[in-house]
Protein backbone atom coordinates (compact mmCIF):
# COMPACT_ATOMS: atom_id res chain seq x y z
CA UNK A 1 0.00 0.00 0.00
CA UNK A 2 1.37 3.52 -0.82
CA UNK A 3 2.75 5.56 2.18
CA UNK A 4 1.37 8.77 3.18
CA UNK A 5 3.83 10.90 4.53
CA UNK A 6 1.07 13.16 6.20
CA UNK A 7 -0.67 10.34 7.77
CA UNK A 8 2.42 8.67 8.78
CA UNK A 9 3.07 11.60 10.60
CA UNK A 10 -0.21 12.00 12.28
CA UNK A 11 -1.78 8.20 12.79
CA UNK A 12 -0.33 7.95 16.20
CA UNK A 13 -2.77 11.13 17.16
CA UNK A 14 -5.25 7.92 15.30
CA UNK A 15 -4.31 5.43 17.90
CA UNK A 16 -5.88 4.78 21.29
CA UNK A 17 -6.38 7.90 22.60
CA UNK A 18 -8.70 7.58 25.49
CA UNK A 19 -10.45 9.97 27.58
CA UNK A 20 -8.84 10.38 30.89
CA UNK A 21 -10.71 13.28 32.55
CA UNK A 22 -15.07 12.84 33.57
CA UNK A 23 -15.04 16.47 32.97
CA UNK A 24 -18.41 18.62 31.93
CA UNK A 25 -18.35 19.21 28.33
CA UNK A 26 -17.56 22.36 26.48
CA UNK A 27 -19.92 25.10 25.96
CA UNK A 28 -21.62 24.12 22.53
CA UNK A 29 -20.44 20.82 22.62
CA UNK A 30 -22.13 16.99 22.78
CA UNK A 31 -20.46 14.00 24.59
CA UNK A 32 -20.50 10.58 23.97
CA UNK A 33 -20.32 8.01 26.79
CA UNK A 34 -16.78 7.02 26.48
CA UNK A 35 -16.06 11.34 27.20
CA UNK A 36 -15.50 12.25 23.41
CA UNK A 37 -16.44 15.99 23.11
CA UNK A 38 -17.82 16.82 20.00
CA UNK A 39 -19.83 19.36 17.37
CA UNK A 40 -21.17 18.01 14.04
CA UNK A 41 -21.65 20.02 11.03
CA UNK A 42 -23.19 19.39 7.38
CA UNK A 43 -23.96 22.17 5.05
CA UNK A 44 -27.66 23.12 4.13
CA UNK A 45 -29.15 23.15 0.41
CA UNK A 46 -27.96 26.75 0.41
CA UNK A 47 -24.25 25.50 1.32
CA UNK A 48 -24.38 27.27 4.90
CA UNK A 49 -23.11 24.93 7.70
CA UNK A 50 -25.50 23.99 9.80
CA UNK A 51 -25.48 22.17 13.33
CA UNK A 52 -26.17 18.31 12.87
CA UNK A 53 -27.70 16.60 15.94
CA UNK A 54 -26.39 12.85 16.80
CA UNK A 55 -29.55 10.92 17.74
CA UNK A 56 -29.40 8.39 21.00
CA UNK A 57 -30.24 5.34 18.68
CA UNK A 58 -27.82 6.51 16.48
CA UNK A 59 -24.53 3.49 15.88
CA UNK A 60 -23.20 5.17 12.81
CA UNK A 61 -19.82 3.47 13.08
CA UNK A 62 -21.04 0.12 13.14
CA UNK A 63 -22.26 0.68 9.49
CA UNK A 64 -18.46 2.39 8.43
CA UNK A 65 -16.38 -0.08 10.36
CA UNK A 66 -13.93 -1.70 8.09
CA UNK A 67 -13.93 0.85 5.67
CA UNK A 68 -11.35 4.14 4.67
CA UNK A 69 -12.65 7.47 5.66
CA UNK A 70 -10.74 10.49 3.99
CA UNK A 71 -10.74 13.71 5.85
CA UNK A 72 -9.05 17.25 6.32
CA UNK A 73 -7.58 17.42 9.65
CA UNK A 74 -6.46 20.23 11.63
CA UNK A 75 -4.60 20.13 15.41
CA UNK A 76 -5.11 23.30 18.14
CA UNK A 77 -4.26 23.74 21.48
CA UNK A 78 -7.03 24.66 23.84
CA UNK A 79 -6.61 27.95 23.02
CA UNK A 80 -6.77 28.37 19.65
CA UNK A 81 -3.05 28.24 18.25
CA UNK A 82 -2.72 25.90 14.94
CA UNK A 83 -0.55 23.33 15.54
CA UNK A 84 -0.82 21.43 12.00
CA UNK A 85 -3.48 21.50 9.02
CA UNK A 86 -3.30 18.55 6.37
CA UNK A 87 -4.35 20.86 3.35
CA UNK A 88 -0.97 22.60 3.71
CA UNK A 89 0.91 19.80 3.75
CA UNK A 90 -0.88 17.81 1.04
CA UNK A 91 -3.82 18.88 -1.36
CA UNK A 92 -5.47 15.83 -0.86
CA UNK A 93 -7.70 14.65 1.75
CA UNK A 94 -5.62 11.84 4.18
CA UNK A 95 -7.23 8.37 4.24
CA UNK A 96 -8.09 7.15 7.81
CA UNK A 97 -8.74 3.50 8.17
CA UNK A 98 -11.90 2.94 10.60
CA UNK A 99 -10.86 -0.48 12.70
CA UNK A 100 -13.52 -3.02 13.62
CA UNK A 101 -13.56 -2.24 16.98
CA UNK A 102 -12.41 1.04 17.73
CA UNK A 103 -11.04 2.26 21.23
CA UNK A 104 -13.61 4.34 23.34
CA UNK A 105 -12.50 7.64 23.21
CA UNK A 106 -10.28 7.81 20.35
CA UNK A 107 -9.77 9.49 17.19
CA UNK A 108 -11.37 6.54 15.42
CA UNK A 109 -14.59 6.45 17.42
CA UNK A 110 -14.73 10.06 16.91
CA UNK A 111 -14.01 9.94 13.43
CA UNK A 112 -16.63 7.30 12.82
CA UNK A 113 -19.20 9.67 13.85
CA UNK A 114 -19.06 11.42 9.97
CA UNK A 115 -20.58 11.25 6.75
CA UNK A 116 -19.10 12.44 3.92
CA UNK A 117 -19.46 15.99 3.72
CA UNK A 118 -19.84 16.23 7.63
CA UNK A 119 -17.57 18.86 9.58
CA UNK A 120 -16.72 18.15 13.34
CA UNK A 121 -14.95 19.65 16.20
CA UNK A 122 -13.16 17.38 18.63
CA UNK A 123 -11.96 17.96 21.95
CA UNK A 124 -9.52 15.60 24.23
CA UNK A 125 -7.30 15.84 26.96
CA UNK A 126 -3.85 16.66 25.93
CA UNK A 127 -1.88 14.98 29.13
CA UNK A 128 -4.32 11.27 27.63
CA UNK A 129 -2.86 12.39 24.13
CA UNK A 130 0.29 12.35 24.83
CA UNK A 131 0.93 9.49 27.81
CA UNK A 132 -1.21 7.03 25.83
CA UNK A 133 -0.11 7.77 22.21
CA UNK A 134 3.21 9.73 21.98
CA UNK A 135 4.51 7.82 25.97
CA UNK A 136 5.35 11.35 26.69
CA UNK A 137 5.03 14.15 28.90
CA UNK A 138 2.73 17.10 27.09
CA UNK A 139 5.03 19.30 25.50
CA UNK A 140 5.81 22.64 27.40
CA UNK A 141 4.09 24.94 24.78
CA UNK A 142 1.27 22.65 24.18
CA UNK A 143 0.62 22.52 28.40
CA UNK A 144 1.55 26.12 28.92
CA UNK A 145 -1.95 26.56 26.77
CA UNK A 146 -3.91 24.10 28.75
CA UNK A 147 -4.84 20.83 28.92
CA UNK A 148 -6.63 20.54 26.12
CA UNK A 149 -6.17 19.32 22.01
CA UNK A 150 -9.12 20.14 19.50
CA UNK A 151 -8.89 18.35 16.66
CA UNK A 152 -11.14 19.90 13.35
CA UNK A 153 -12.09 17.43 10.78
CA UNK A 154 -13.98 17.83 7.21
CA UNK A 155 -15.36 14.54 5.83
CA UNK A 156 -14.27 13.83 1.89
CA UNK A 157 -15.27 10.22 0.92
CA UNK A 158 -16.05 6.96 2.33
CA UNK A 159 -15.09 3.66 0.38
CA UNK A 160 -14.20 -0.02 1.20
CA UNK A 161 -10.43 -0.80 2.06
CA UNK A 162 -10.15 -3.40 -1.30
CA UNK A 163 -10.28 0.02 -2.88
CA UNK A 164 -7.15 1.12 -1.19
CA UNK A 165 -5.00 0.19 -3.53
CA UNK A 166 -6.34 1.60 -6.76
CA UNK A 167 -6.91 4.98 -5.21
CA UNK A 168 -3.06 4.93 -3.97
CA UNK A 169 -2.33 4.79 -7.63
CA UNK A 170 -4.76 7.29 -8.58
CA UNK A 171 -3.76 9.98 -5.40
CA UNK A 172 0.64 9.11 -6.77
CA UNK A 173 -0.35 10.22 -9.89
CA UNK A 174 -2.32 13.47 -9.17
CA UNK A 175 0.33 14.11 -6.81
CA UNK A 176 3.42 13.75 -9.32
CA UNK A 177 0.54 15.77 -11.70
CA UNK A 178 0.57 18.52 -9.64
CA UNK A 179 4.44 18.32 -9.18
CA UNK A 180 4.97 18.19 -12.77
CA UNK A 181 2.76 21.50 -12.83
CA UNK A 182 4.46 23.65 -9.90
CA UNK A 183 7.78 22.67 -11.42
CA UNK A 184 6.72 24.19 -14.96
CA UNK A 185 5.38 27.17 -13.61
CA UNK A 186 8.73 27.96 -11.59
CA UNK A 187 10.64 27.20 -14.87
CA UNK A 188 8.65 29.88 -16.38
CA UNK A 189 9.16 32.38 -13.02
CA UNK A 190 12.90 31.86 -12.84
CA UNK A 191 12.76 32.40 -17.12
CA UNK A 192 11.51 35.72 -16.08
CA UNK A 193 13.44 36.82 -13.57
CA UNK A 194 17.06 35.90 -15.29
CA UNK A 195 15.34 37.25 -18.57
CA UNK A 196 14.84 40.87 -16.63
CA UNK A 197 18.24 40.81 -15.14
CA UNK A 198 20.18 40.44 -18.32
CA UNK A 199 17.84 43.47 -19.66
CA UNK A 200 18.11 45.77 -16.69
CA UNK A 201 22.19 44.87 -16.51
CA UNK A 202 22.60 44.98 -20.37
CA UNK A 203 24.26 42.03 -20.96
CA UNK A 204 25.00 39.22 -23.70
CA UNK A 205 24.10 35.98 -22.33
CA UNK A 206 23.96 32.45 -23.78
CA UNK A 207 21.57 29.69 -22.92
CA UNK A 208 23.00 26.00 -22.35
CA UNK A 209 20.86 23.43 -23.80
CA UNK A 210 19.68 22.21 -20.55
CA UNK A 211 18.66 26.13 -19.52
CA UNK A 212 21.77 27.72 -17.85
CA UNK A 213 22.56 31.17 -18.92
CA UNK A 214 25.83 32.23 -19.26
CA UNK A 215 27.93 35.30 -19.94
CA UNK A 216 31.62 35.14 -20.54
CA UNK A 217 33.05 38.10 -19.56
CA UNK A 218 36.92 37.31 -19.95
CA UNK A 219 37.66 34.64 -23.10
CA UNK A 220 39.96 31.43 -22.63
CA UNK A 221 41.95 29.88 -24.66
CA UNK A 222 42.05 26.01 -26.03
CA UNK A 223 39.48 23.72 -26.29
CA UNK A 224 36.20 22.98 -23.89
CA UNK A 225 36.35 20.55 -21.24
CA UNK A 226 34.90 17.05 -21.51
CA UNK A 227 32.91 15.05 -19.26
CA UNK A 228 35.00 13.30 -16.87
CA UNK A 229 37.64 15.72 -16.74
CA UNK A 230 38.96 17.61 -13.59
CA UNK A 231 37.99 20.78 -13.74
CA UNK A 232 39.41 23.90 -10.82
CA UNK A 233 36.86 26.79 -10.24
CA UNK A 234 37.41 29.49 -8.47
CA UNK A 235 33.72 31.40 -7.66
CA UNK A 236 31.68 33.71 -5.96
CA UNK A 237 27.79 32.47 -5.37
CA UNK A 238 25.11 35.24 -4.66
CA UNK A 239 21.22 34.56 -4.55
CA UNK A 240 20.09 36.43 -7.57
CA UNK A 241 17.32 37.94 -5.64
CA UNK A 242 18.71 39.57 -2.98
CA UNK A 243 22.56 39.70 -3.90
CA UNK A 244 23.35 37.92 -0.99
CA UNK A 245 26.44 36.02 -0.63
CA UNK A 246 26.15 32.51 0.23
CA UNK A 247 29.65 31.15 -0.74
CA UNK A 248 32.68 32.04 -2.39
CA UNK A 249 36.45 30.46 -2.96
CA UNK A 250 37.96 33.38 -0.70
CA UNK A 251 35.70 31.64 2.06
CA UNK A 252 37.93 28.66 1.87
CA UNK A 253 41.68 29.74 1.13
CA UNK A 254 41.10 31.18 -2.77
CA UNK A 255 41.62 27.36 -3.35
CA UNK A 256 40.60 26.36 -6.59
CA UNK A 257 37.22 23.64 -6.46
CA UNK A 258 37.72 20.41 -8.09
CA UNK A 259 35.47 18.45 -9.52
CA UNK A 260 35.11 15.54 -12.54
CA UNK A 261 32.85 17.44 -14.96
CA UNK A 262 29.64 16.36 -15.78
CA UNK A 263 29.68 13.38 -12.79
CA UNK A 264 27.27 14.83 -11.02
CA UNK A 265 29.40 15.69 -7.86
CA UNK A 266 28.18 19.99 -8.61
CA UNK A 267 24.76 21.28 -9.31
CA UNK A 268 23.94 20.55 -12.60
CA UNK A 269 23.90 23.99 -13.85
CA UNK A 270 27.51 24.49 -12.79
CA UNK A 271 27.96 21.53 -14.92
CA UNK A 272 25.86 22.86 -17.72
CA UNK A 273 27.89 26.50 -17.81
CA UNK A 274 31.16 25.40 -17.02
CA UNK A 275 31.21 23.16 -20.20
CA UNK A 276 30.92 26.36 -21.69
CA UNK A 277 34.05 27.95 -21.23
CA UNK A 278 38.01 27.42 -22.12
CA UNK A 279 40.42 27.48 -19.66
CA UNK A 280 41.60 30.96 -18.15
CA UNK A 281 38.02 32.10 -18.79
CA UNK A 282 35.85 34.29 -16.74
CA UNK A 283 31.90 33.88 -16.91
CA UNK A 284 28.66 34.88 -14.69
CA UNK A 285 26.33 31.69 -14.43
CA UNK A 286 22.72 32.83 -14.17
CA UNK A 287 21.21 29.17 -12.71
CA UNK A 288 17.43 28.54 -12.61
CA UNK A 289 16.20 26.97 -9.40
CA UNK A 290 15.75 23.78 -11.08
CA UNK A 291 19.11 23.44 -11.91
CA UNK A 292 20.40 24.26 -8.26
CA UNK A 293 18.68 23.33 -5.31
CA UNK A 294 15.19 23.54 -6.13
CA UNK A 295 12.45 23.70 -4.07
CA UNK A 296 14.27 22.32 -1.42
CA UNK A 297 16.89 25.58 -1.32
CA UNK A 298 20.09 24.82 0.94
CA UNK A 299 20.35 26.12 4.69
CA UNK A 300 19.79 29.29 6.00
CA UNK A 301 21.18 31.19 2.77
CA UNK A 302 19.77 29.63 0.40
CA UNK A 303 15.95 29.71 0.09
CA UNK A 304 13.23 27.74 -1.62
CA UNK A 305 13.62 27.91 -5.33
CA UNK A 306 15.55 30.77 -5.53
CA UNK A 307 17.75 31.50 -8.81
CA UNK A 308 21.48 31.70 -8.23
CA UNK A 309 24.10 34.07 -9.71
CA UNK A 310 27.68 32.62 -9.61
CA UNK A 311 30.65 34.26 -10.76
CA UNK A 312 33.57 31.54 -11.80
CA UNK A 313 37.06 31.18 -13.36
CA UNK A 314 37.58 27.74 -14.97
CA UNK A 315 41.76 27.79 -13.90
CA UNK A 316 42.44 24.53 -15.87
CA UNK A 317 41.37 21.10 -16.41
CA UNK A 318 43.06 18.03 -17.16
Amino acid sequence: MMRYPLFSAVCALFVLLQSAHAQTPALGFSRLPSGTEYRLFRKDAAGRYQPRTLAPTDAPYATRAGQILTVFLEFRTGRDSVLMKSRQMQPIPQPVPLPAQPVPGGMEEALGLLLPGDSASFRFPADSLFAKTFRQPVPLFIRKSGNTMVVLASAQELFPMSEMPARAEKIKAQLSEQVQRQAVAQTAQDAAQIEAYIKKNKLVAKKTAGGTYYIVTRPGKGPLPQKGQTVRVLYRGTVLATGKEFDSSAKHGNEPIAFALGAGRVIAGWDQGIAMLTAGSKAVLLIPSSLAYGSRGAGADIPANAVLRFEVELVDFK
